[in-house]
Protein backbone atom coordinates (compact mmCIF):
# COMPACT_ATOMS: atom_id res chain seq x y z
CA UNK A 1 0.00 0.00 0.00
CA UNK A 2 2.90 2.15 0.72
CA UNK A 3 4.58 1.64 -2.46
CA UNK A 4 1.01 2.72 -4.45
CA UNK A 5 0.76 5.88 -2.66
CA UNK A 6 4.48 6.76 -3.38
CA UNK A 7 3.89 5.63 -6.69
CA UNK A 8 0.40 8.04 -7.12
CA UNK A 9 2.20 10.50 -5.36
CA UNK A 10 5.45 10.84 -7.89
CA UNK A 11 2.83 10.50 -10.85
CA UNK A 12 0.62 13.51 -9.51
CA UNK A 13 4.13 15.55 -8.86
CA UNK A 14 4.75 14.87 -12.31
CA UNK A 15 1.84 15.76 -14.05
CA UNK A 16 2.55 19.65 -13.24
CA UNK A 17 6.26 19.26 -13.83
CA UNK A 18 5.51 18.10 -17.57
CA UNK A 19 3.00 20.92 -17.88
CA UNK A 20 5.40 23.32 -16.70
CA UNK A 21 8.07 22.10 -18.93
CA UNK A 22 5.74 21.99 -21.61
CA UNK A 23 4.73 25.52 -21.31
CA UNK A 24 8.34 27.11 -22.47
CA UNK A 25 7.62 24.99 -25.42
CA UNK A 26 4.86 26.13 -26.82
CA UNK A 27 6.00 29.68 -25.59
CA UNK A 28 9.06 29.14 -27.96
CA UNK A 29 6.72 28.07 -30.93
CA UNK A 30 4.11 31.35 -30.61
CA UNK A 31 7.85 33.44 -30.81
CA UNK A 32 8.42 31.62 -33.78
CA UNK A 33 5.15 31.80 -35.60
CA UNK A 34 5.75 35.84 -34.86
CA UNK A 35 8.70 36.28 -36.75
CA UNK A 36 10.55 38.85 -38.36
CA UNK A 37 9.60 39.57 -42.18
CA UNK A 38 11.06 37.80 -44.78
CA UNK A 39 12.79 38.80 -48.12
CA UNK A 40 10.59 37.03 -50.84
CA UNK A 41 13.62 35.85 -53.46
CA UNK A 42 12.60 34.90 -57.25
CA UNK A 43 12.12 31.12 -56.15
CA UNK A 44 9.31 32.73 -53.92
CA UNK A 45 11.01 31.03 -51.01
CA UNK A 46 11.52 33.49 -47.68
CA UNK A 47 15.18 34.80 -47.14
CA UNK A 48 16.29 36.52 -43.69
CA UNK A 49 19.26 39.08 -44.02
CA UNK A 50 20.12 37.82 -47.37
CA UNK A 51 23.96 38.41 -48.54
CA UNK A 52 22.86 38.63 -52.36
CA UNK A 53 19.46 39.21 -54.04
CA UNK A 54 18.22 39.35 -57.60
CA UNK A 55 16.05 42.70 -58.43
CA UNK A 56 15.42 41.45 -61.80
CA UNK A 57 13.87 37.90 -61.76
CA UNK A 58 13.14 37.61 -65.71
CA UNK A 59 16.80 38.55 -66.76
CA UNK A 60 18.86 38.89 -63.85
CA UNK A 61 20.45 42.55 -64.69
CA UNK A 62 20.26 43.63 -61.44
CA UNK A 63 21.21 42.36 -58.09
CA UNK A 64 22.01 43.30 -54.44
CA UNK A 65 25.49 42.03 -53.76
CA UNK A 66 27.89 42.45 -50.57
CA UNK A 67 24.63 43.12 -48.37
CA UNK A 68 25.29 43.93 -44.96
CA UNK A 69 22.08 44.27 -42.75
CA UNK A 70 21.56 46.82 -40.00
CA UNK A 71 18.06 46.37 -39.04
CA UNK A 72 15.97 43.33 -39.71
CA UNK A 73 12.97 43.86 -37.50
CA UNK A 74 8.87 43.44 -37.99
CA UNK A 75 8.55 47.01 -39.67
CA UNK A 76 11.57 47.38 -41.75
CA UNK A 77 15.14 46.23 -42.17
CA UNK A 78 17.86 48.45 -43.68
CA UNK A 79 20.86 47.60 -44.92
CA UNK A 80 24.07 48.56 -47.26
CA UNK A 81 25.65 46.88 -50.10
CA UNK A 82 26.57 46.83 -53.94
CA UNK A 83 23.43 47.04 -56.83
CA UNK A 84 25.34 45.01 -59.82
CA UNK A 85 23.59 46.24 -63.07
CA UNK A 86 24.21 44.80 -66.63
CA UNK A 87 24.78 48.30 -68.35
CA UNK A 88 23.63 45.81 -71.80
CA UNK A 89 26.08 47.66 -74.01
CA UNK A 90 25.87 46.97 -76.66
CA UNK A 91 23.09 44.30 -75.75
CA UNK A 92 22.44 42.82 -72.39
CA UNK A 93 23.99 39.40 -73.35
CA UNK A 94 27.55 41.23 -74.57
CA UNK A 95 27.11 43.67 -71.34
CA UNK A 96 29.15 44.80 -68.68
CA UNK A 97 28.03 44.75 -64.94
CA UNK A 98 28.35 47.72 -63.37
CA UNK A 99 28.33 47.80 -59.08
CA UNK A 100 26.77 50.75 -57.26
CA UNK A 101 27.08 51.53 -53.40
CA UNK A 102 23.19 51.42 -51.98
CA UNK A 103 21.80 51.69 -49.10
CA UNK A 104 18.86 48.98 -49.00
CA UNK A 105 14.82 49.66 -47.27
CA UNK A 106 12.67 46.69 -46.99
CA UNK A 107 9.52 47.68 -45.37
CA UNK A 108 5.35 47.26 -45.64
CA UNK A 109 5.53 43.77 -44.09
CA UNK A 110 2.12 41.80 -45.33
CA UNK A 111 0.75 38.31 -44.75
CA UNK A 112 2.25 35.95 -47.36
CA UNK A 113 -0.29 34.56 -49.95
CA UNK A 114 1.12 30.94 -49.46
CA UNK A 115 1.69 31.42 -45.75
CA UNK A 116 -0.52 33.91 -44.34
CA UNK A 117 1.63 33.29 -40.81
CA UNK A 118 4.18 34.51 -42.40
CA UNK A 119 5.08 38.35 -43.10
CA UNK A 120 7.28 39.51 -45.80
CA UNK A 121 8.48 42.97 -46.98
CA UNK A 122 6.18 44.33 -50.22
CA UNK A 123 8.55 47.26 -50.88
CA UNK A 124 12.09 47.78 -51.25
CA UNK A 125 13.91 51.07 -52.03
CA UNK A 126 17.27 51.67 -53.16
CA UNK A 127 19.27 54.86 -52.34
CA UNK A 128 22.97 54.99 -54.83
CA UNK A 129 25.43 56.66 -52.44
CA UNK A 130 28.68 57.09 -54.55
CA UNK A 131 27.10 56.83 -58.66
CA UNK A 132 24.54 55.18 -60.54
CA UNK A 133 23.60 53.57 -63.35
CA UNK A 134 22.70 55.56 -66.54
CA UNK A 135 19.18 57.22 -66.69
CA UNK A 136 18.52 56.03 -62.95
CA UNK A 137 16.88 58.65 -60.37
CA UNK A 138 18.90 58.70 -56.85
CA UNK A 139 16.69 56.61 -55.24
CA UNK A 140 14.28 53.63 -56.62
CA UNK A 141 11.33 51.94 -55.05
CA UNK A 142 9.78 48.91 -56.61
CA UNK A 143 7.45 46.22 -54.76
CA UNK A 144 8.72 43.23 -53.87
CA UNK A 145 7.07 39.86 -54.56
CA UNK A 146 4.85 37.46 -51.91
Amino acid sequence: MRAAVTLCAAAALAVPLGTASAAPQAQQAVKQQVQDPVLVDCSMRGEVRPAAYVLACGDGNSRLTSMHWARWDATEAVGQGLNAVNDCDPYCAAGTFRSYPVTVRLDQPSAGERDPGEQHYTRITLTYTDGRPDGSPRVVTYPLPG
